[in-house]
C-alpha cells in the first residue's frame, strides 16, 4: 500500500553520478549524515558510469580566517557527496603538516575527496543488512529467525500437528452417532467449504510474511487483538493437552508388564461391583449378569487408581497432589523441551519419526481388529447408513466441528509452521495433502477401533452402542479392555499407547512452537538468541499451572479446560481473521500477494469461500454452539455455577482481547477517530515479504530506513538506475489506483 506524498524535486545532478538519499523532507532529499566515509565504505552499489572529478577552483584568502573557513570556502562548489565537514578539516590540520600550512591541507583533502567521489554510495533507502560490510550485525540486527533444513520438514510436520487424538477417540464416535456411513457426506462438504479455504488462508499468511501470530498483523494492525487471543487459546490448550499426554505415559510405562494392571479384579483399588466382563457368557450367548450394575477392571483402575477421583469431592476440592501423575507429566513437558531445543530445526527431524510411526501402528491395529471375529459387526455398525440423519441440523453442525478442530485452524500452528518456509514453497499442493491426508486417517482410524468394539461387544454380549465410547473414556476405559482379551495383550497395549504419545506430541509441538515463536518475532533482539532458555521457561511455567491437573480432582479442570478454551472463542478468532484479510487487507491484494509467492492467483472457489461460505458457516456454527449451550458434565457430577462461570470468562476473554486490541492500535495513531481508524487498519510500512529478493511490486519500497513508499519510486522514474523493480512499481501503482477508482 501506497501513502501519498509530495512530489521529489529535480536533483542537480547527472543519472551516472553517485546518487546520496537522506532524509526525505517533503520537498527534496537531502544528503543524510549517516552517508558519509562509513557508507562509502560499505557501499555495494555499483553505478554503470562514474562521474568525473570535478575541477576545483582557488578561492581568495579572507582577512581573518576562522579555524575551518578555508576548509568551507574550499569545498564550496564541490558536490555534496564530495563535501568533507569541518570536523573532518580539523582531523586533517592536526596531521604532519603543520597548522596552518595550506599547501598539505589542500592536497590531503583533495585526496580524500577524490577518493570519496571513485567510491559509489549506497543511498539510505536501500540500505540492507547485506550491504552494511564489516558491520557489527550482532548490534544492529536480530538473529537469523531459522527454516525448515529438510524438503519434508513442514508437510510432515503440518500432518502430524493435524492428525492428532481426535481423529482416533471423536471421529469415529461422531460417526456412528450422526449417521454412521452418511456422515461422510456432510463431512467432506464442510471439508471443502471450511476447511481446506482456512487451511490454505492461515498458510497462505505465514509463508508470505515469514512471521508468527503476533507479527504477521502488520497487515493491519487494528487486529492485533486476535493474535494475542490466539496465544491464550493455544497456551491454555497446551496446559491441558500434555496432561493427556501424561496419561498416556503412564499407561505406556504400565504395559511394560506380563500381565496389565487392568486385566484382574482384587486389587486395593477395585471395589465390590467390579467384575471381570472377560468370557462372562454363557451357551446361548447371553450375559448371566447385569452389567448396568457392575463395573470393568478397566473402568476403576482408570478412575480410582490412575486419577484417584474418590479423593475429591469436586472441582472446589481438588485433594492432593498424584506424584505418580506429577512425574509423568515433568516427562511428557522434558520430551518436549528436548524436542523444540533449536526450534524447527530440531522438531522438523523428530516429525519424521513421529508423524509416519503411528499410521504403521494404525495399520497394524486395523490389521488385527478385522481378524478378530466378530469384527464385522463393529464395522457394519460404523458405515452403515442412515440418510435421514442427513435432515438433522446437528449432523451438519458435528461435521463442521469436527473439521474445525481437526485441522487446527486458529490455533496459529499452521501459520507459524508457515513461516519458517522459502518464499516460494507450493503450499497450495501441501493444502490438499495434508487436508485430505487427515481425513482419510480419520476414517481408517475408525474402522481399526471399531473392528475391535465389534470383537469386544461379541465377547460381552451386548450392543456395539454399549461399549463404544468417545473421548478419554474410549482411549483410557474401553480400548484397554478390550487389549485384556487379545493374545499378547501387553504387545498391544503398549503399540496403542505409543501411537497416542505420537500423536499427541506432534501437535504439542506446533502449540509450544507457537508460543515461543510469537513472542521472540515479537522481540527478536533480546529473545531470539536465546530462543533454547525462553523455550525452557514457557515449559516451566506450564508444567507449574498443570500441577492441578495432577491432583485427585484434575480430571474436573481438564474438563473445563477441554470445554471453554477452544470452544465460541476460537471461532469468533478464526471468523475475525478471516474477514480481516479479505474485507479490511482486501481480496485483490491479497490474492495479488498469493500470486508473487505462487506465480498464480487463487480461483473462484477460494475467493467465494473466503468472502461469504466460511465466515458464514463459521457464524452458524458460533450461533449454534451459544443456543444449544449445556453446562459441563463429567460422569455424574455437574459442575458448580461458579466455575461454570469460569468457563464462560475463560472464553470471552480471548474474544475480549480483540476489542482492546483495537483501542490500543486506535490511541497509537493521530487525528480524528475515523482517520485513526483508517490509519491502524491499513498495513504498515514494513509489511511484506522478510527477504530483499522477494520484495516487489509495491513491496519493493519498503526496505529498512525508507519512511514512504512514493519518494522512491517517483525518484525512479525521474533518475533510473537504483533497482531493477522500477516497471513493476509503476504497474503496481497503476493497479491500486484502479482499486481506488472502482471503490469510490
Amino acid at each position: 500500500m501506497c501513502i501519498s506524498s509530495p512530489r521529489l524535486s529535480p536533483l542537480p545532478l547527472s543519472i551516472s553520478q553517485p546518487i546520496s538519499l537522506g532524509v526525505y523532507t517533503g520537498s527534496a532529499v537531502h544528503p543524510s549524515p549517516a552517508s558519509g566515509a562509513a557508507q562509502g565504505e560499505a557501499g555495494r552499489l555499483q553505478r554503470p558510469a562514474r562521474a568525473p572529478r570535478p575541477q576545483q577552483t582557488a578561492a581568495p584568502a579572507p582577512a581573518a580566517p576562522s579555524r575551518c573557513a578555508g576548509v568551507a570556502e574550499a569545498t564550496a562548489r564541490q558536490p555534496a557527496s564530495g563535501r568533507i565537514s569541518c570536523s573532518l578539516a580539523r582531523s586533517l590540520r592536526s596531521g604532519k603538516a603543520k597548522p596552518g600550512s595550506p599547501s598539505d591541507l589542500s592536497s590531503k583533502m583533495k585526496k580524500l575527496q577524490g577518493a570519496h567521489l571513485r567510491k559509489p554510495v549506497t543511498p539510505d533507502l536501500l540500505m540492507t543488512p547485506s550491504d552494511q560490510g564489516d558491520v557489527d550485525l550482532d548490534m544492529d540486527f536480530a538473529a537469523d529467525r531459522g527454516n525448515w533444513t529438510g524438503k519434508l520438514d513442514f508437510l510432515l510436520s503440518c500432518i502430524g500437528y493435524c492428525v492428532g487424538l481426535g481423529n482416533v477417540w471423536r471421529f469415529p464416535y461422531r460417526a456412528y452417532t450422526n449417521g454412521g456411513g452418511a456422515f461422510l457426506v456432510p463431512y467432506f462438504l464442510m471439508l471443502a467449504i471450511c476447511g481446506i479455504p482456512l487451511f490454505f488462508l492461515e498458510l497462505s499468511l505465514g509463508q508470505f510474511s515469514s512471521l508468527g501470530p503476533l507479527a504477521v498483523w502488520k497487515i493491519s494492525p487494528l487486529f492485533k487483538g486476535a493474535g494475542a487471543a490466539m496465544l491464550l487459546i493455544v497456551g491454555l490448550v497446551a496446559v491441558y493437552y500434555n496432561m493427556i499426554i501424561a496419561y498416556v505415559l503412564f499407561y505406556l510405562l504400565a504395559s511394560l508388564t506380563s500381565t496389565l494392571p487392568w486385566e484382574h479384579c482384587g486389587n486395593w483399588w477395585n471395589t465390590d461391583l467390579c467384575l471381570e466382563h472377560r468370557g462372562s457368557t454363557d451357551g446361548n450367548g447371553a450375559l448371566p449378569l447385569n452389567l448396568t450394575s457392575t463395573v470393568s477392571p478397566s473402568e476403576e483402575y482408570w478412575s480410582r487408581y490412575v486419577l484417584h477421583i474418590q479423593g475429591s469431592q469436586g472441582i472446589g476440592s481438588p485433594g492432593h497432589i498424584r506424584w505418580n501423575l506429577c512425574l509423568c507429566l515433568l516427562l511428557a513437558w522434558v520430551i518436549v523441551f528436548l524436542c523444540i531445543l533449536k526450534g524447527v530445526k530440531s522438531s522438523g527431524k523428530v516429525v519424521y519419526f513421529t508423524a509416519t510411526f503411528p499410521y504403521l501402528i494404525l495399520l497394524m491395529l486395523l490389521v488385527r481388529g478385522v481378524t478378530l471375529p466378530g469384527a464385522w459387526k463393529g464395522i457394519q455398525f460404523y458405515l452403515t447408513p442412515q440418510f435421514h440423519h442427513l435432515l438433522s441440523s446437528k449432523v451438519w453442525i458435528e461435521a463442521a466441528l469436527q473439521i474445525f478442530y481437526s485441522l487446527g485452524v486458529g490455533f496459529g500452528g499452521l501459520l507459524t509452521f508457515a513461516s519458517y518456509n522459502t518464499f516460494h514453497q507450493n503450499i497450495y499442493r501441501d493444502t490438499f495433502i495434508v487436508t485430505l491426508g487427515n481425513a482419510i486417517t480419520s476414517i481408517l482410524a475408525g474402522f481399526a477401533i471399531f473392528s475391535v468394539l465389534g470383537y469386544m461387544s461379541q465377547e460381552l454380549g451386548v450392543p456395539v452402542d454399549q461399549v463404544a465410547k468417545a473421548g478419554p473414556g474410549l482411549a483410557f476405559v474401553v480400548y484397554p479392555q478390550a487389549m485384556t482379551m487379545l493374545p499378547l495383550s501387553p504387545f498391544w497395549s503398549f503399540l496403542f499407547f505409543f501411537m497416542l504419545l505420537t500423536l499427541g506430541l506432534d501437535s504439542q509441538f506446533a502449540f509450544l512452537e507457537t508460543i515461543v515463536t510469537a513472542i521472540t518475532d515479537e522481540f527478536p533482539y533480546y529473545l531470539r538468541p536465546k530462543k533454547a532458555v525462553f523455550s525452557g521457561l514457557i515449559c516451566v511455567a506450564m508444567y507449574l499451572m498443570g500441577l492441578v491437573l495432577t491432583t485427585d480432582g484434575g480430571m474436573y479442570w481438564l474438563v473445563l479446560l477441554d470445554d471453554y478454551s477452544a470452544s465460541f472463542g476460537l471461532m469468533v478468532v478464526v471468523i475475525t481473521t478471516c474477514l480481516a484479510v479479505t474485507r479490511v487487507y482486501g481480496i485483490q491484494r491479497f490474492c495479488r500477494d498469493i500470486h508473487m509467492m505462487l506465480g498464480f492467483k487463487p480461483g473462484f472457489y477460494f475467493r467465494a469461500c473466503w468472502l461469504f461460505l466460511s465466515p458464514a458457516t463459521l457464524l452458524a456454527l458460533l450461533v449454534y454452539s451459544i443456543v444449544k449451550y449445556q453446562p459441563s458434565v463429567y460422569g455424574s457430577y455437574r459442575f458448580p455455577a461458579w466455575a461454570e462461570l469460569l468457563g464462560i470468562l475463560m472464553g470471552l476473554l480471548s474474544c475480549l482481547m480483540i476489542p482492546a486490541g483495537m483501542l490500543v492500535a486506535v490511541l497509537r495513531e493521530e487525528g480524528s477517530l475515523w482517520e485513526r481508524l483508517q490509519q491502524a487498519s491499513r498495513p504498515t510500512m514494513d509489511w511484506g515479504p522478510s527477504l530483499e529478493e522477494n520484495r516487489t511490486g509495491m513491496y519493493v519500497a519498503t526496505l529498512a530506513g525508507s519512511q514512504s513508499p512514493k519518494p522512491l519510486m517517483v525518484h525512479m522514474r525521474k533518475y533510473g538506475g537504483i533497482t531493477s523493480f522500477e516497471n513493476t512499481a509503476i504497474e503496481v501503482d497503476r493497479e491500486i489506483a484502479e482499486e481506488e477508482e472502482s471503490m469510490m
